[in-house]
């Protein structure tokens, strides 16, 4: 049974062919298609076929699975397009800025120099822990 949720996700749409995609990748697990509303000419979606909300839904051999077609891929977008450098991002719940609840990355492609906006926003984050702060937060994370 298909839930509430898959019915409407856009990605499962895609899948699906229900809706349009331009798709670069696919195999049995896996699905790519660049992104309608790229940041860079060449920038990609990765998402598994089987609809999972987010990193603490997909199971880990499915993770993997995205994790070497984004190398693949990435390496692509350096061979055939030039790019000398990718970002892969991927976010977990609306605080984080996910907008389509099926687990997705982002492989965005970037030339030195070219600024996207997300550089500046990274580099210009306010957030600075002293060592003793990291220390004890890496202490409090460790498995």
């Amino acid at each position: 049974m298909v839930s509430s949720l898959e019915e409407k996700c856009i990605f499962c749409e895609i899948v699906k062919r229900e809706e349009k995609a331009s798709i670069v990748y696919e195999d049995d697990d896996v699905l790519a298609f660049l992104d309608i509303n790229p940041l860079a000419k060449g920038h990609t979606l990765i998402i598994p076929k089987k609809h999972y909300v987010d990193i603490t839904d997909i199971p880990p051999e499915m993770l993997s699975k995205i994790s070497l077609v984004s190398k693949k891929l990435g390496e692509n977008l350096i061979n055939k397009l030039g790019y000398d450098g990718v970002n892969l991002m991927h976010s977990t719940g609306a605080s984080a800025g996910q907008s389509v609840f099926h687990f997705h990355v982002h492989l965005i492609p970037r030339i030195s120099g070219e600024s996207i906006g997300f550089q500046e926003w990274w580099f210009s984050r306010a957030f600075h822990p002293s060592r003793k702060d990291l220390d004890k937060t890496a202490n409090d994370l460790k498995l």
